[in-house]
């Protein structure tokens, strides 16, 4: 089993790695996981729905009256929105914070995913859900808030900070998903080693696999990123899988343990 100090002393000494031969890698593995990757998109955009039609239905509802009535009232609109009640705005908060935690930890099941499915091992629609526990999801809930936390005032600094700090953040999840005994803090700190360590390589892998993204996506009318969107994680995966490994060993021992719940 992969302790933190372990894992800090592999990362520290973690060979140079090849852009070209983890974009690669990262392709052929796709191949395997495209169908888990589009169904990850499907259950998230599932588990957002509520939260959307909450958001927008309302002031979708108030703009198509107006458009019926042909007189586009701007002070209604800005009456509807300063009408707005605190226990609605906090309804929405609370709404966002459980969703954002759950979706994160659908994506901490498709790194589980991923993961099995490199060593070719079988895998099943349950394992979507497999971080959708509480003894799971509170520790998925800080770092939730934690990644927050850093992004917003990272962002507020002209962007240019949340340049770097993307990087450690896109780690957390991943981390969290093959070491979830750790604790909030080990898993800030991994994340962070990880991401400094190979930040130059793991923002243009993910860069390229962006614009790549993108590009397919406006040629397919948007229909493609359903399909794409969850390539931006086999990376990163890589990134780990190269720098700190699997213990086969352990990995085996924690299969059986599940099968048995």
């Amino acid at each position: 089993m992969n302790t933190i100090t372990s894992i800090i002393e592999k990362i520290n000494n973690a060979k140079q790695l090849d852009f070209g031969s983890i974009f690669g890698e990262a392709i052929e593995l796709y191949k395997k996981t495209w169908v888990q990757g589009f169904l990850l998109q499907i259950f998230t955009l599932v588990i957002m729905l509520p939260l959307i039609l909450v958001l927008y239905v309302p002031l979708i509802g108030l703009m198509v009256a107006q458009q019926e009535s042909g007189y586009n009232d701007q002070e209604a609109l800005n009456t509807f929105i300063g009408g707005m009640s605190v226990f609605y705005v906090l309804f929405v908060i609370i709404g966002i914070c459980v969703l954002g935690t759950i979706s994160m930890a659908l994506q901490a099941s498709f790194f589980r995913i991923i993961k099995r499915m490199d060593h070719d091992e079988a895998v099943t629609t349950s394992d979507f859900f497999h971080f959708i526990k509480g003894k799971y999801l509170s520790k998925v809930f800080v770092l939730m808030l934690i990644a927050i936390g850093i992004a917003i005032p990272s962002a507020l600094l002209c962007y240019i900070p949340l340049l770097y700090t993307m990087v450690p953040i896109s780690f957390f999840t991943l981390i969290f998903a093959y070491n979830a005994e750790f604790s909030t803090g080990e898993i800030v700190k991994a994340s962070f080693k990880i991401g400094n360590k190979k930040w130059g390589i793991t923002l243009a892998l993910f860069l390229v696999s962006y614009l790549c993204i993108m590009v397919l996506s406006m040629i397919t009318c948007g229909l493609g990123s359903l399909f794409l969107q969850a390539f931006l994680l086999h990376p990163i995966y890589l990134v780990y899988k190269k720098v700190v490994g699997f213990d086969e060993t352990t990995d085996a021992i924690e299969e059986i343990g599940t099968s048995i719940e």
